[in-house]
């Protein structure tokens, strides 16, 4: 079974101390090392996901993300991202969301969700939690699912979306733009052999926040399907 090694976490600790071009480039070898460990990793990950939800056709390869930041439009103009990670898309226009990983010292997450729905997409969401917030609720409070998740996550408005009231029982779930969770994990915990096996039950807790999100999605507030 493949795990990401004590080393990945350490290279990404100098990374992020010495994130210029030059300390990258004399250590590339380093970069490419931790990288294929990485990569090893999300290969399998996405083999045993695959067994259990339908995601897009992307190889592990693709389902990593780039290390190098965009900082064209950015104050910040540190050249890389000192975190490996991963994402994996479901299939579209029936499932919607995907799932995510992060390793960076400190900050090791797994999660998924709904990122930036489009404005059908969320105005579909809106509406069916506004006629029947109950199921997204359930997911949202039952135990385990707290247990690992904590809240839900994503921007959310400051005022009330156009056409909902301001006083509407379901105005904190309304406001969200974004849908996601994640559950944090301990540095020694990403090097345990037994992290790969962490991740994907991790994923598997997410099924029914996603089940609920993909009903809100593919039908009409009267239960007939869209697709």
């Amino acid at each position: 079974m493949s795990f990401i090694p004590s080393s990945s976490l350490k290279y990404l600790e100098l990374l992020r101390e010495h994130n210029d071009r030059e300390w990258f480039n004399k250590n590339k070898d380093t970069y490419q090392q931790e990288l294929a460990h990485f990569t090893s990793f999300v290969e399998e990950l996405l083999f045993e996901l695959r067994a259990v939800d339908q995601l897009q056709e992307l190889t592990a390869k693709k389902c990593v993300r780039r290390i190098y930041r965009d900082t064209r439009f950015s104050k910040d103009k540190r050249p890389y991202n000192p975190r490996f990670g991963a994402s994996f898309s479901r299939i579209k226009p029936y499932l919607r969301g995907g799932y995510f990983m992060k390793i960076m010292p400190g900050e090791c997450q797994v999660g998924g969700g709904f990122f930036a729905p489009n404005s059908e997409d969320l105005k579909l969401i809106r509406s069916q939690i506004a006629q029947d917030a109950w199921p997204l609720r359930n997911v949202l409070q039952d135990v385990e699912f707290t247990s690992a998740f904590g809240a839900l996550r994503g921007n959310r408005l400051k005022v009330a979306p156009k056409g909902y009231s301001k006083d509407h029982l379901e105005i904190d779930l309304l406001r969200y733009q974004s849908f996601y969770v994640v559950r944090a994990f301990a540095d020694h915990e990403v090097s345990k052999p037994g992290f790969l096996s962490e991740a994907l039950k991790t994923f598997l807790l997410l099924r029914p926040f996603f089940d609920v999100m993909t009903d809100y999605l593919t039908t009409d507030l009267n239960g007939v399907s869209l697709i």
